[in-house]
């Protein structure tokens, strides 16, 4: 009897490593260069998003007509959420992004203070990383 818990414990730890080996090679990539693109107040533009990845944290830069801004952010599956912080003349200010990861393109909503906003990615074709 104490064989077959020994024998059960073993097979369960063995499927266990196995699903997180699975799901470890299936995450979400968002590496690389992104072209995002929200409606401003004198119409659509898109951004240049440089992200950096390790594990489900994130790091890089958004690049705009305003200049460089860091970014910092974070995964949770295919869900995606990450700050920007910009310098303006009226101080510093925090524009929150949440979204979806869907291969090479990303949605979602960004809030700038009171206001929130759709927005859209797509991974860059020049200096990307590809979607493995």
């Amino acid at each position: 009897m104490k064989r077959n818990g020994i024998l059960l414990a073993t097979i369960a730890t063995f499927v266990m490593a196995l699903a997180l080996g699975a799901k470890a090679q299936n995450a979400t990539k968002v590496d690389g260069s992104w072209d995002l693109s929200m409606q401003g107040g004198n119409g659509n533009f898109t951004q240049t998003l440089m992200i950096q990845q390790d594990g489900d944290m994130l790091k890089g830069t958004v690049k705009g007509r305003r200049g460089d801004s860091p970014m910092t952010g974070k995964l949770d599956g295919n869900k995606i959420k990450f700050t920007v912080t910009r310098q303006t003349p009226n101080g510093e200010r925090t524009i929150e992004y949440t979204g979806t990861v869907d291969g090479d393109t990303m949605k979602g909503t960004v809030a700038m203070g009171e206001n929130q906003r759709e927005w859209t990615a797509k991974r860059s074709q020049a200096g990307s990383t590809p979607n493995q």
